[in-house]
């Protein structure tokens, strides 16, 4: 899994690399908290689960910095962005 990090597509799908090991960082640290993981694979390696939440498009850095969880579409069409320290 950790070779997903070798290849430029997640690269391009965060918008860099400072974003992303910004993004793994940061869910790395709500992880270790306690929040719950958003994907199901069998592992309790961290690093991996937070590569397939990536991978899936479950988790993105906001404007500010922030992770949010891709959720649910609005009436608007928007995506809602969930806080992650709720879970």
């Amino acid at each position: 899994m950790l070779d997903a990090l070798k290849e430029e597509e997640i690269v391009n799908k965060v918008g860099g690399r400072f974003k992303l090991s910004t993004l793994i960082q940061k869910r790395l640290v709500q992880l270790n908290r306690g929040s719950r993981p958003l994907v199901d694979i069998k592992t309790e390696d961290k690093m991996e689960i937070v590569l397939q939440e990536i991978i899936e498009d479950k988790i993105y850095l906001n404007m500010t910095g922030e992770v949010k969880i891709t959720g649910e579409s609005t009436d608007m069409g928007d995506f809602l962005d969930l806080d992650t320290g709720d879970l």
